[in-house]
């Protein structure tokens, strides 16, 4: 047997059980499986096709001859098995997102738009798009490189298009601002909205409050320079983040124009108009201060939220949002919409996967809702 087609099919089966039933500990095997679903539970197809090509190859060159052969080619068939089980799950989310949003904004807000099938299957990693221009490195505040941002709009320049704000994650100790969510940035981006991306202070040498100043500042500086990428903040400011971003991105939603979050600026417009919340952390900061806790802070002037996670997410558990889900419901007078993915590990916005491009059509159709609401108002 070649050696190669032997590692091939381990892997594959490897791969397979941590994507089905990912580890949440100990650390080692956490950070093994963590890591190897990051990207093979958003594509499985790349397995499929690697299992095929090396099979057809093994026995093209003759190398499927002993009953141990025939073994590993057994095994290889378990795998492929496996992963359409994993494809599967993520196929199911358009009828996922789909309930979400008609449960929560009524009948009829799912539009159930076509998925990037060419994308999907065959360039999940290529998020650029030639329509859509990114800016890079523009200050908003004065703790250099992590007070930059990003954005990204469309070479035409339309007037009159919306705003997304986007935080990244990382544990606030790690993470830069192209690296999560860009299949959403640009796909928005495309349709005529500008798209910020920003980085922000870390811990340990900037806890809290500091990241949530810095997410103020970005919000002040997009209201007061996205005209000139073609935005009209009255159009809307939407706020959104991963994992510790959408932590972020909920605080800074349920704080408007709190002075004690914006020194220096406390005459800044720091409301936002929605938060989309994607596989965030949404309890008490690392000083277990309540006052840091989202649903500590929910109020019946909230803006509407898009809460999405999977619920397979090794890091979060989804009692984890389904609490913020529950506070705000029980008090604000706006929308919430709760969407937990099928099969969904953590960090599920990296490509364009069946899952995620399914979410940004979510995404899309509560943005409509929500302006829509705005405009009749």
């Amino acid at each position: 047997m070649a050696v190669g087609y032997l590692v091939t099919v381990v892997l594959a089966v490897v791969i397979v059980v941590f994507c089905l039933v990912p580890v949440r500990g100990p650390k080692p095997l956490f950070y093994f499986s963590y890591r190897l679903g990051l990207v093979f539970n958003e594509m499985p197809f790349l397995v499929l096709y690697a299992l095929a090509a090396s099979t057809a190859l093994a026995f093209f060159e003759g190398d499927i001859a002993t009953a141990a052969d025939r073994v590993a080619v057994g095994a290889a068939v378990v795998a492929a098995a496996g992963l359409v089980v994993v494809a599967l799950r993520g196929i199911r989310t358009p009828s996922v997102v789909g309930s979400a949003l008609d449960e929560a904004l009524g009948a009829g807000t799912w539009t159930g738009r076509r998925l990037p099938l060419a994308r999907i299957l065959l360039r999940p990693f290529l998020r650029r798009r030639g329509d859509v221009r990114r800016v890079r490195d523009l200050s908003y505040g004065d703790a250099g490189r992590r007070n930059l941002l990003d954005v990204y709009h469309h070479r035409s320049r339309p007037e009159g298009g919306s705003v997304l704000i986007h935080f990244h994650g990382g544990h606030y100790d790690q993470g830069r601002k192209d690296t999560q969510s860009l299949p959403l940035l640009y796909r928005l981006a495309s349709q005529g909205w500008v798209c910020v991306s920003a980085n922000y202070r870390l811990r340990p040498d900037f806890p809290h409050p500091a990241h949530l100043i810095d997410a103020k500042k970005v919000i002040a500086w997009a209201r007061a320079h996205a005209h000139e990428y073609g935005a009209d903040p009255a159009a809307g400011v939407f706020v959104s983040g991963s994992s510790a971003g959408g932590h972020m991105a909920a605080l800074a939603a349920l704080t408007p124009d709190d002075p004690s979050y914006q020194p220096g600026f406390e005459e800044a417009d720091t409301s936002v108009t929605a938060t989309i919340v994607l596989n965030g952390f949404l309890a008490e900061y690392f000083d277990g201060d309540p006052a840091t806790s989202p649903v500590n802070l929910v109020r019946a002037d909230a803006p509407a939220f898009l809460i999405a996670h999977g619920d397979l997410d090794e890091l979060v558990e989804t009692d984890n949002p389904k609490a913020l889900v529950t506070a705000l419901r029980s008090v604000s007078a706006s929308p919430v919409v709760y969407v937990e993915l099928p099969g969904g590990h953590h960090a599920f916005d990296l490509y364009h996967s069946f899952r995620f491009e399914a979410l940004i059509n979510g995404i899309e159709d509560f943005a409509a809702w929500v302006k829509a609401g705005r405009t009749a108002g």
